[in-house]
């Protein structure tokens, strides 16, 4: 099925994430599976209903419209990709088409929470709480992503600039300003670390109790506790705080543009969906305030 040359083509050319590279594994993997019943070795032999097959069954088994997008993504990158080395001679996945997204509004946590959060809430003593807040105020006031937030380093952070520089999606670099505050908060937790004795020069700003790098269910986990003690929303990843992050500025006056390259996102229209969060916080409030409504 050609997988080695596939992968080494997004690792490469591509320049995916190992997060990503994996993620279209195990989109392949399960299509493999599927295909099992057909009893199909070859790429070749896969045919446009036999993925509209998939997509049904995928349906069937109450997958999300945005969840079948991607794996349908992933399958169109790779008949692509066997299409153009002349693998196959013709592409099942062009007459596919993608089931209609839900629209889903991100989560988000409401400021006066965020400020109890990082204010009142008792994150511990020594290294591993200055860490800890730290991790917290990091994807707050930045609006990094996780993978973004485990891969910094010491040197991407100028304490003189006051920026940090984020290795985002597909290798792209952005510098993040940060308040002078929030320098000072690094400064300390850098102190706090190295006279610690947890400072093993590896570079990494984060690390574990052990001194080695964090690794994500660390961070999500931590995330997720720490929004039990403000929030009733259901979701409480370091994801929702990246939403807060730009709902949060898009609140405040910060233009769309702005939050854009803030975020890292390739294009607009990815941005845009934080617009949709504003729209319905004004309604609610007309509703709530107007004499008329």
């Amino acid at each position: 099925m050609h997988f080695e040359s596939f992968f080494r083509y997004l690792e490469f050319e591509k320049r995916y994430s190992s997060h990503t590279i994996t993620s279209y594994k195990n989109d392949i993997e399960q299509f493999c599976a599927f295909l099992t019943q057909y009893e199909i070795n070859n790429p070749a032999e896969v045919t446009h209903p036999i993925i509209r097959s998939w997509m049904v069954e995928l349906m069937d088994n109450k997958q999300s419209s945005a969840t079948i997008n991607r794996k349908l993504s992933t399958l169109r990158t790779y008949f692509k990709f066997l299409y153009r080395e002349s693998f196959i001679n013709s592409n099942p996945v062009l007459k596919a088409q993608a089931p209609k997204k839900e629209k889903r509004l991100p989560v988000v946590v409401e400021e006066v929470s965020m400020e109890q959060l990082l204010n009142n809430v008792d994150f511990g003593e020594g290294f591993s709480g200055t860490r800890d807040k730290l991790i917290v105020e990091m994807f707050y006031q930045t609006g990094i992503r996780l993978s973004e937030l485990i891969n910094l380093n010491h040197a991407d952070v100028d304490f003189f600039n006051l920026t940090i520089k984020v290795l985002g999606k597909r290798n792209k670099e952005r510098m993040i300003p940060i308040t002078k505050s929030f320098g000072s908060l690094i400064s300390d937790y850098v102190i706090v670390k190295k006279s610690e004795g947890f400072d093993n020069n590896s570079g990494c700003l984060f690390v574990t109790n052990k001194g080695e790098q964090l690794y994500p269910k660390y961070v999500y986990n931590l995330v997720n506790n720490c929004l039990t003690h403000v929030a009733t929303i259901k979701k409480k990843s370091p994801h929702v705080l990246r939403h807060s992050f730009a709902t949060h500025l898009l609140n405040k006056g910060a233009e769309l543009n702005a939050i854009k390259e803030l975020l890292g996102h390739s294009s607009l229209a990815a941005t845009q969906v934080y617009t949709h969060n504003t729209t319905e916080r004004l309604k609610s409030i007309y509703k709530q305030a107007h004499p008329r409504a």
